[in-house]
């Protein structure tokens, strides 16, 4: 039996790979990633490498064995089908007969389209007959964290987000979820609401940034479309910056809100404040 984290190079799943080696053995881990080459550190840590690419059913053949756990990791390529995608996995986890399936899937909350595939992920999951565990990861901290160039250069926070509260998280949050799944017992067919403890204002974290760096950091609303604008100006594709706008009038709807405890409860932790992000980020 072996722990199988696909999308092991990725923040999410390096977050993961490592959480886990504090749990079981390295020879009990196998790290799913498309290029070798930038797995090495992982490959350093002991644990097993497997070379499958989301878009090429056939590499993921022999990746699978029975009664392994598995992680899967929703895809990135927007542009690529990611339920197709997700359904290659979902299939082979099948054919090898995996005792568990977690997939890191979106709050139920969210109706924005950034939802769609991982809703339809999960209908083809549940539909398969794979012990699954469904792992709705809200909003990370990094999403805006790791963003901050612009935000410093302007003196501004810009979204199209209104007086919305997110309850967001940091990376390692959810992979201790993650990892409290993979690893423990009583996680079939359940599906878990993950947020933040906290929920915060794009206002409140502009006050923060304000806070720690001792600048005034304004927060200034703008709508959809102007987002949507703003975001196609910096270089980001078009059908790509309509989901990122489409996030935000969803959170100002409140649905990025998540409230259940989940998180925190599975990582058996409080979650990190945004503020601890905030201080993290500012240093690097």
């Amino acid at each position: 039996m072996s722990i199988v984290v696909t999308g092991a190079t990725g923040h999410l799943g390096r977050h993961v790979v490592r959480q886990l080696l504090d749990k079981v053995p390295a020879d009990q881990v196998t790290a799913v990633v498309r290029n070798r080459d930038k797995a090495a550190d992982l490959a350093d840590l002991g644990v097993r490498l497997a070379v499958a690419d989301y878009n090429a059913p056939e590499t993921f053949d022999s990746v699978f064995a029975a009664d392994d756990r598995v992680l899967l990791i929703s895809g990135n390529e927007f542009d690529k089908g990611r339920v197709r995608q997700h359904t290659v996995v979902i299939e082979a986890a099948k054919k090898a007969g995996v005792a568990l399936l977690a997939y890191t899937s979106a709050p139920s909350s969210l109706k924005a389209a950034l939802a769609d595939d991982h809703r339809a992920t999960e209908e083809v999951l549940v539909g398969s007959g794979v012990p699954y565990t469904l792992l709705r990861n809200g909003w990370y901290h990094e999403n805006y964290t790791e963003q901050l160039a612009p935000v410093l250069e302007h003196g501004a926070v810009v979204q199209a987000a209104g007086e919305g509260r997110i309850s967001s998280a940091s990376r390692a949050d959810y992979a201790a979820a993650a990892v409290a799944v993979l690893t423990g017992e009583g996680h079939e067919n359940t599906a878990y609401e993950l947020g933040g403890d906290e929920a915060w204002s794009f206002a409140e974290y502009a006050a923060e940034l304000s806070r720690q760096t001792g600048r005034e950091i304004t927060y200034n609303p703008v709508s959809v479309e102007d987002y949507t604008g703003i975001l196609t100006g910096a270089g980001v594709p078009g059908p790509l910056a309509d989901v990122f706008a489409g996030v935000d009038a969803a959170i100002g709807k409140g649905e990025l809100v998540v409230s259940t405890g989940d998180l925190s409860r599975l990582a058996g932790r409080p979650t990190t404040p945004l503020a601890e992000a905030v201080a993290v980020a500012l240093k690097g």
